[in-house]
């Protein structure tokens, strides 16, 4: 259950309009629905401020579906990451309200439009890195924030960057998504004053070592002011610019 249907539901328990026994049925599943496979966390929006998401890499399609299904009863823009097309075809075959975003692997199931508020700059140093940029940039729009992505701002050409140092400026956190080297959010971190998360993609040759290699330059970055999420984890580090973002908008 949201914040906001559980504050109605409350209300409407203290008007006398639902009776506390009805408010109880209501809240049954609170705080996790229990599918037998899974433990579906209907209360995380409300300690966190964010829908549980489905996680679709070593689930059957079926349960991807289950998982769906009880959690769009309660949200609206429910996110399945890393999505194939074995679980879309699965989804559409359920009838489930869905959008598909297939350069993210990204499926948001019950989709509504939201206002986005602040600015969370998404760059991304390559066009090989776009499948990650892209899944931080929806994630973050999901969560409410506007977001604006620049690509192929690599360091191999920093006048692709440089050119947009205005829009970087005006970001309330740049989340800086790079394989190869991972140099982009050291240059980034030298150029603003907004906080900065990195995000190691698995893109590069064969010392690269599927992201570690950028994951260990990020983490040794000189420029003060970077956080590092995991290799490939567009979603973790939407969820720590949107934090950052609406904290910024309280704020203001």
């Amino acid at each position: 259950m949201n914040p906001e249907a559980l504050r109605t539901l409350l209300d409407a328990v203290a008007a006398g309009r639902v009776t506390a026994a009805d408010a109880m049925v209501r809240l049954r599943d609170l705080p996790y629905a229990d599918l037998g496979f899974a433990k579906v966390d209907l209360h995380r929006e409300l300690r966190t401020g964010a829908a549980e998401a489905v996680f679709c890499p070593g689930k059957t399609p079926a349960q991807v579906v289950a998982i769906l299904q009880r959690l769009i009863a309660e949200h609206a823009n429910v996110l399945a990451t890393r999505a194939d097309d074995s679980v879309l075809a699965a989804v559409v075959a359920a009838g489930l309200p869905h959008a598909w975003h297939p350069l993210a692997r990204l499926i948001v199931a019950r989709p509504e439009p939201c206002d986005g508020i602040g600015l969370i700059v998404v760059v991304a140093a390559g066009t090989a890195d776009l499948p990650v940029a892209e899944e931080a940039a929806l994630v973050a729009e999901m969560l409410g924030n506007r977001v604006e992505r620049l690509t192929d701002c690599g360091v191999a050409g920093l006048h692709r960057l440089l050119a947009h140092r205005e829009l970087l400026a005006e970001a309330n956190v740049i989340v800086a998504v790079a394989g190869m080297e991972g140099a982009l959010p050291s240059v980034i971190g030298g150029l603003v004053d907004r906080p900065v998360i990195a995000v190691p993609t698995s893109v590069g040759y064969g010392t690269s070592l599927n992201g570690l290699a950028a994951l260990l330059a990020m983490l040794n970055s000189c420029a003060p002011g970077i956080s590092v999420v995991n290799v490939d984890n567009g979603y973790g580090a939407a969820h720590q610019a949107s934090r950052i973002n609406r904290l910024v908008a309280k704020i203001r």
